[in-house]
């Protein structure tokens, strides 16, 4: 053999190594793949329920907002109602009754200060202190 051949079959032997060196871990990232590949049509097959469930959420939950919606109007309209009936009784008996609970603590004052200044004048309904038994006055 000659040189050149021993060499080729040294470089062909190399490359056969290099091969079966490089196939271990191009055979093991094939089961990596294969492994992602089921999982992911796992999770697709599983996510399926997942969404029907959701949806189905989701539709009751729109039920219930729009009762929500429902209350929501009524509770405005009482409360234009309230607020109406409130500006009518001020307007109607506001005005009347202030009138009154201003005369009646103006009365009240008034007689107040008719008994304080019959209390302090001196003469003939001036209060005198009454001593013991009903003794000599």
């Amino acid at each position: 053999m000659s040189p050149g051949q021993i060499a080729a079959l040294v470089a062909a032997g190399a490359f056969v190594l290099l091969v079966l060196l490089l196939a271990i871990p191009l055979i093991k990232l094939g089961r990596t793949l294969d492994e992602a590949t089921k999982a992911i049509r796992t999770a697709n097959e599983n996510s399926e329920p997942l969404f029907t469930g959701a949806n189905t959420t989701l539709t009751h939950v729109n039920t219930q907002l729009e009762r929500v919606d429902g209350i929501t109007a009524n509770a405005r309209a009482v409360t234009g109602n309230v607020s109406a009936l409130t500006s009518l009784f001020t307007a109607t008996l506001g005005g009347p009754l202030v009138k009154a609970a201003a005369l009646s603590y103006g009365v009240s004052k008034a007689v107040r200060a008719r008994r304080r200044a019959v209390a302090e004048k001196p003469g003939k309904h001036s209060r005198r202190p009454r001593g013991g038994r009903g003794g000599a006055r």
